[in-house]
C-alpha cells in the first residue's frame, strides 16, 4: 500500500517516512502543499496524511483542492489543533479522520489501517494479491501459502509483495533494491540474494512446486 505524507516539519516528516516504511508501507513525502497537490493527482496513493500547518497553504485548503479535483483517497489529518471545533471543521472540509499531535505511532497505524479497510470495502482485488496458492493481504501484512500463514519480516513481506506485483516478469537486483529498499545501493551487495534465500525457505520449502525462481545473471521471477 502506498501513502502520501504532507508535513512541513522535516524531523517529523522523516520520522513518519521511517515509521510507516518499517510498518510495510511505500511512502512519498512532501513539505509543501503545492508539491503535495501534484503528487496526489497522480492517483497512486491509497491514503494521505496531511498536517494542517503548511508554509504555502493551509492544510484544509489543500484537502479541499484535492477533493475538488477528484482525489478520493482517504485523508488522515495530523495536527496540533486540538479543539473540538477544529476537528469537526477538518472532517467537514474533506478529512476522513483526525489525529492530534503528539501522537503514538501505534494509534497512527491503527487509524490508517482502519481507513484503508473502509476505503477498499467491496474491492478485495485492491488489498489482496494471489499467485497460485500464495495469497497476500496488503492491509494486515499477512501472507499464506496453501492456506498456511507464513511468518515473514516486514522486509520479506515487502520483497514478496514486489515479486507478486510483477508475477511472471523477471526483476533485476537493481530493480528490487530501488523498489523494496527505496535507496540506491551498490548492486554488488548480496542483500537481495540473502533475502531471496530466506524468503524461498519460507514460501517454497513445504510446497510441491516452487514459485520463486532465479534467472542466472539476470534476477528473479515469481511464477506458477
Amino acid at each position: 500500500m502506498r501513502l502520501l505524507v504532507v508535513e512541513d516539519d522535516k524531523t517529523i516528516r522523516e520520522f513518519l517516512v521511517r515509521a510507516l516504511g518499517e510498518a510495510g508501507f511505500r511512502v512519498d513525502a512532501s513539505g509543501e502543499a503545492a508539491d503535495a497537490e501534484k503528487l496526489s493527482l497522480e492517483g497512486v496513493h491509497d491514503a494521505i496524511v496531511v498536517d494542517l500547518t503548511l508554509p504555502d497553504m493551509d492544510g484544509l485548503e489543500l484537502i479541499q483542492r484535492m477533493r475538488a479535483q477528484g482525489v478520493a483517497a482517504p485523508v488522515l489529518i495530523l495536527s496540533a489543533r486540538r479543539s473540538v471545533d477544529e476537528r469537526v471543521l477538518g472532517l467537514e472540509r474533506g478529512g476522513d479522520d483526525y489525529l492530534t499531535k503528539p501522537f503514538a505511532v501505534a494509534e497512527l497505524l491503527a487509524r490508517l489501517r482502519a481507513l484503508l479497510r473502509r476505503s477498499t470495502a467491496g474491492q478485495p482485488e485492491a488489498v489482496r494479491l494471489r499467485v497460485a496458492d500464495l495469497e497476500l493481504d496488503l492491509i494486515r501484512r499477512e501472507a499464506k501459502r496453501g492456506g498456511v500463514e507464513l511468518q515473514l519480516t516486514q522486509q520479506e513481506f515487502g520483497l514478496l509483495e514486489y515479486l507478486c506485483r510483477n508475477a511472471g516478469r523477471v526483476v533485476t537486483r537493481a530493480m528490487v533494491l530501488d523498489h523494496v529498499w527505496k535507496m540506491r545501493i551498490d548492486t554488488s551487495t548480496n542483500i537481495v540474494d540473502v533475502h531471496i534465500h530466506r524468503l524461498r525457505n519460507k514460501v517454497d520449502r513445504n510446497a510441491e512446486r516452487p514459485l520463486i525462481r532465479t534467472m542466472r545473471g539476470v534476477g528473479y521471477v515469481l511464477k506458477d
